[in-house]
């Protein structure tokens, strides 16, 4: 949460060729916000029922998904789902260092997108994407524009792919 994963996805977006967005957050937007057993697993199901229509979907060469995957079980579950055999998939992390994450979850704390208790559960998860067998990003000191080159320069644009 606060690495920009959404406004860079949404820059990828627009640079690939015939792509298609999913932010995994959209699937959780309800009220009131509730997460039980059967809303995340809900929420799993409509992220991987979407992402496999995409994936069979002609028109779309590339998939740009996000949303916080901290452990690398979810990632895994996710990534069982898919219908990938004709796919090449690119799994990306977004990270920063805990200085950066407090200013700019602050940031939007004091803008009134986030509520307080993000930052500490957000600072507390941090040592978690160390563990992920992803290629990391470190979006510290740089801005979703520069994240989204980075990300195109180690996922080849020449390539048909889903990812």
């Amino acid at each position: 949460m606060g690495a920009g994963k959404t406004t860079t996805c949404r820059i990828l977006e627009q640079k690939l060729n015939h792509s298609v967005f999913l932010d995994g957050d959209w699937c959780w937007d309800m009220h009131p916000f509730q997460v039980t057993e059967e809303t995340k697993r809900m929420v799993e199901e409509n992220i991987c029922f979407l992402l496999n229509n995409f994936i069979r979907c002609s028109a779309y060469e590339n998939i740009v998904f996000c949303w916080v995957m901290h452990q690398q079980a979810i990632l895994d579950d996710i990534l069982s789902r898919l219908e990938t055999a004709n796919c090449k998939v690119h799994t990306i992390s977004l990270v920063c260092g805990e200085q950066a994450l407090r200013v700019r979850l602050k940031k939007d704390v004091d803008a009134g997108i986030r509520e307080e208790d993000v930052i500490k559960r957000s600072v507390e998860r941090l040592p978690l994407y160390d563990k992920l067998d992803t290629d990391k990003i470190d979006v510290s000191e740089i801005g979703p524009e520069e994240a989204a080159e980075l990300i195109l320069s180690i996922t080849p644009r020449g390539e048909s792919q889903h990812g």
